[in-house]
């Protein structure tokens, strides 16, 4: 056997677990989005959100 066949799988693998993380990131991101529509539309409001008289001081 040659140092090739050890080198391409390290690449194959190497290609597979890049593949698999950004995927799952991507997924991920997208479940959190889902999530955080679905609070918002329960009446459920962000923290960091500030409505217009809430931010202004007197």
């Amino acid at each position: 056997m040659s140092h090739a066949f050890y080198i391409y799988t390290s690449y194959g693998v190497t290609a597979l677990i890049t593949f698999s993380l950004i995927a799952w990131t991507v997924l991920d991101g997208r479940a959190r989005r889902r999530e955080m529509a679905e609070l918002e539309a329960a009446g459920i409001r962000r923290r960091s959100s500030v409505s217009a008289h809430e931010g202004k001081q007197a």
